[in-house]
């Protein structure tokens, strides 16, 4: 108890410090945003890879799809790394750092009204981040409470004051530069502790190769009659799994808090070599959050009556003292990173898109930043209430959120944001056709889930439908509505033009 006690005290005292170092880079706008746009490739880098992967994705998903799909989950990882990471640094990241640098957009919906010349576009995307990012934020809790309860038996409500409290006195002190910093801190914990778990976990059952004939002996006729299935390539059900693999990595092209990642890099030669660190922490991390769930069936567990989240704490229970305590902080960094990246986002979104841009136009810089730090403890409260509503009396309706609220952003958000920075022929109607269109048809798979096919009544399903969807809606609808003035996108596509001639001196 001592021992994990004394590592959490040290990783607190060290994340509250970053953020009262950092105090002198929030002092404006852009600084408190996006670190001044002057954040290198590495703390770039982490921050994406740690706001992308969550304790929902180490307690929550590696849980969930590991059981369901066996060894075969570990293709989630892999997609996470290659699809969400390598992918979209390859795609979106110069072109994004440069459009949002000469459009001098802090935000995504800013973004689309500066791109789109349009106000109301960007309060309907405001509007859209605003209303599904919270319960995406109150799911950030769910992977504690198992793994404290385990770890301290202490009260879950605990747990959450003390993360929220944290997490908020660092975000609130040193802004985006805070968060980029300690994300840099908490990723190299998650690396560590997600190399040391898989080994300690396959020690246990004698060996790598022992926990895979042991994987291979499962059987459960409920899910597939095939001998070995969960030990397969593809694992009980590949359509399934195709979906999830699509879900949880093209969504990060289009969230919000992943993309923003690109508008405060320092420059474009920076992106280059966070793209090799981004991908690399995503093939460690994700591909080994779901390659140890892949082995949860070698465990006792009642999935049935304990629910997915009992499956990783079971199989880390019984580990040494010194590797809970690695695995406590592990799952705070996990949680804290993201936590802090989706309440700047959301707090910096309200402020700028929605008050400022629509209330209070003349608002000077010192009263926007005091605004988004009131904002930070209103949305870190709101979530921490929803958590603790959630916990106490056992309502699932908040988890099933959280993959209603991915599925919504992405889909509402990946098409119009990712064609708008190529194409300039990519017209109003359409990007507000798919905001609809995006958030609408979750919130309807959330609410009247049996007017879908079957197919598309989970919501994993449905969002990756959603995400695909878009990017047929916009460019049809784009070719049958009015164009934007010419002038002026080609005004806005001419930073191409400099981006093209740094890269010529660069060679």
């Amino acid at each position: 108890m001592a021992i994990k006690i004394v590592m959490l005290v040290v990783f607190f005292g060290v994340m509250v410090g970053v953020g009262l170092y950092c105090r002198k880079n929030a002092t404006d706008v852009n600084g408190f945003v996006l670190g001044g746009r002057s954040v290198g490739p590495w703390l770039t880098a982490f921050a994406y890879g740690t706001s992308y992967f969550s304790a929902v994705i180490f307690i929550g998903y590696a849980g969930q799809f590991g059981w369901k799909f066996g060894l075969a989950s570990t293709w989630i990882g892999l997609g996470n790394a290659f699809i969400g990471s390598l992918l979209p640094w390859l795609i979106l990241g110069r072109r994004t750092r440069t459009m949002t640098h000469y459009l001098d957009s802090k935000t995504m919906p800013e973004f689309f009204g500066q791109r789109f010349d349009s106000k109301f576009l960007k309060i309907i995307a405001s509007i859209i981040v605003f209303i599904f990012l919270i319960p995406y934020t109150a799911s950030l809790y769910n992977g504690l409470s198992r793994v404290f309860g385990m770890a301290f038996n202490i009260d879950y409500t605990v747990c959450i004051v003390v993360m929220a409290v944290l997490t908020g006195v660092y975000v609130i002190a040193g802004g985006y530069m805070a968060t980029a910093m300690n994300d840099f801190i908490q990723g190299i914990v998650m690396l560590f502790g997600i190399v040391a778990v898989i080994a300690a976990v396959l020690n246990s059952n004698g060996g790598f190769l022992e926990a895979i004939k042991g994987l291979a002996n499962v059987q459960d006729e409920a899910v597939s009659t095939t001998p070995g299935v969960f030990a397969s390539f593809f694992g009980p059900d590949p359509f399934s799994l195709l979906c999830v693999v699509i879900l949880t990595s093209l969504g990060t092209w289009g969230l919000p808090q992943m993309v923003q990642k690109f508008y405060a890099i320092k420059d474009t030669k920076a992106i280059e070599k966070g793209t090799v660190i981004s991908t690399i922490f995503a093939i460690i991390v994700a591909g080994g959050c779901y390659f140890l769930g892949g082995f949860g069936r070698l465990y006792d567990i009642d999935v049935a009556n304990v629910g997915y989240d009992a499956v990783v704490p079971a199989m880390l229970e019984k580990l040494p003292t010194v590797l809970i305590a690695l695995v406590l902080i592990l799952v705070l960094s996990a949680s804290m990173s993201t936590l802090s990246s989706l309440v700047l986002t959301s707090s910096s979104t309200l402020t700028l898109d929605l008050i400022k841009g629509t209330f209070a136009k003349n608002m000077k810089e010192k009263k926007q930043v005091l605004i988004m730090r009131v904002f930070i403890v209103v949305f870190i409260v709101i979530s921490a209430v929803i958590a603790v509503i959630q916990y106490k009396s056992k309502v699932t309706f908040i988890a099933q959120l959280m993959g209603v609220s991915w599925g919504a952003l992405a889909g509402s958000f990946l098409a119009p944001y990712m064609l708008s920075l190529f194409f300039k022929g990519i017209t109003k109607i359409a990007v507000f056709v798919n905001f609809i269109f995006g958030s609408v048809i979750m919130l309807l798979n959330m609410l009247v889930p049996d007017i879908f096919p079957a197919v598309l009544k989970s919501p994993i399903n449905c969002g990756a439908f959603a995400m695909i969807a878009g990017m047929i809606i916009v460019p049809v609808v784009s070719l049958i509505t009015p164009k934007l003035d010419r002038a002026y996108v080609d005004k806005i596509f001419s930073c191409f033009d400099y981006m093209e001639n740094e890269k010529k001196k660069e060679i």
